[in-house]
């Protein structure tokens, strides 16, 4: 079952036809190759001619022979219309050494539309930069969004039933078609370990793979907590499992550009200025949590906000966490219009104290940006000075 993924469909479509290379990234098996296969769906609907489709898996044994540049684009050449526009899709180009020699080439082409995927956040981001200076724009990839997810179900089950499959069993899309509890967790295994032997152990050149699965394990139950090198290093020593502070740092930068985690800095509220010391990790997907440390001690309201966070990189726009004075806003988000927009997650708030505390944090923010309390009381929305509280899962799926 193909999934619809309208939102990077959308973007796809607003740069069609455009003389940029469109890059898209994202974790393994987030669902980029799919993306392909329902972008060229829509083009073909659309009247452009399978002939004008050229398409390169370079994960495929069968195209290991192109994985040179120099006959990849003298093979994607031959296989263009003269007269046409053609829609060029290069999928895990990471492959070809020297991709961008080839793909710069066919951009040169009028008729050459370029799009290409990659799985590495150091190679697609790290290098994109100076390999294709300004002539790439990116799409940055996640698992399903809730929205999503719940289009893959009829109407038997409960948005609350639906939210707990979607944090419990993951969001990558393959886990979707599978029928039990044990493929899903096989499935996971596979794409966990993929991750860290290949994106993270191989390039980083990690000597101790089961201490750097320590310390992945530490930041999964520590997701949504301030935290620095330090203080992790400090941890695990105080459990027995000595780390320097600097193999911890490389730890962390291997995890978050295999994009298994996303760092998020933080942001003075009152000062207006981005902060240097501690940040905070969130999961790329929430089912991995699971995957790694069972379902002891779950802490629900983290679970949440790690959902919260995702849907905000998905919506656009800068996420922070917020510092304004001794308190702490869960998310500030930023567009590119420099508009602002103030996030507090909690998991309920009915009992008083808990709502003040909550509200508190939004109502020391004196300015006048739009204030959201997400939560998991399915309460009909209310507004408190302004601060509007809303039901969670109507928020994940934008219902009104």
């Amino acid at each position: 079952m193909l999934i619809q993924r309208d939102d990077y469909l959308d973007f796809l479509l607003e740069w069609k036809d455009r003389q940029i290379i469109k890059v898209i990234s994202g974790i393994r098996r987030c669902g980029k190759s799919t993306l392909f296969e329902l972008y060229r769906d829509r083009l073909i609907k659309e009247g452009v001619l399978p002939n004008q489709i050229v398409f390169v898996n370079f994960e495929d044994a069968e195209n290991e022979e192109l994985r040179d540049y120099k006959i990849l684009h003298d093979y994607v050449m031959s296989k263009m219309a003269r007269d046409r526009m053609n829609y060029i899709f290069l999928d895990e180009i990471q492959h070809v050494p020297n991709y961008q020699k080839a793909v710069d080439s066919l951009l040169l082409r009028k008729n050459a539309d370029v799009y290409i995927t990659g799985s590495n956040a150091y190679f697609m981001s790290g290098e994109l930069a100076t390999l294709l200076s300004g002539r790439y724009v990116e799409l940055k990839m996640l698992p399903l969004s809730f929205k999503e997810y719940v289009s893959a179900f009829d109407q038997s089950k409960t948005i609350e039933e639906l939210y707990r499959n979607y944090v419990y069993n993951s969001s990558f899309p393959y886990t979707v078609g599978l029928e039990n509890r044990r493929n899903i967790y096989a499935y996971l295994d596979g794409i966990f370990n993929t991750i860290v032997l290949n994106d993270v152990v191989q390039r980083k050149k990690i000597q101790d793979p089961l201490m750097l699965k320590s310390v992945i394990k530490f930041m999964v139950d520590n997701i949504g907590a301030l935290c620095n090198p330090k203080k992790i290093a400090d941890a695990m020593t105080s459990k027995g499992r000595k780390i320097s502070n600097h193999t911890v740092e490389n730890y962390l930068e291997g995890l978050t550009d295999s994009l298994l985690m996303h760092r998020v800095g933080r942001y003075d509220v009152k000062g207006k200025d981005y902060l240097q010391s501690q940040d905070k990790y969130y999961l790329a997907d929430v089912g991995l949590r699971y995957y790694l440390l069972g379902t002891a001690n779950v802490d629900q309201g983290r679970i949440l906000e790690n959902v919260v966070y995702l849907e905000l990189l998905r919506r656009g726009g800068r996420v922070c966490v917020g510092k304004n004075g001794a308190s702490e806003v869960d998310f500030v988000v930023q567009d590119v219009d420099g508009n602002v927009e103030y996030y507090q997650v909690s998991w309920s708030v009915r009992e008083e104290s808990t709502r003040k505390r909550e509200l508190s944090a939004l109502e020391n923010i004196r300015d006048h940006n739009p204030k959201y309390l997400l939560t998991m009381d399915a309460d009909p929305p209310v507004s408190y000075n302004g601060i509007r509280q809303q039901y969670a899962l109507d928020w994940l799926i934008d219902k009104a």
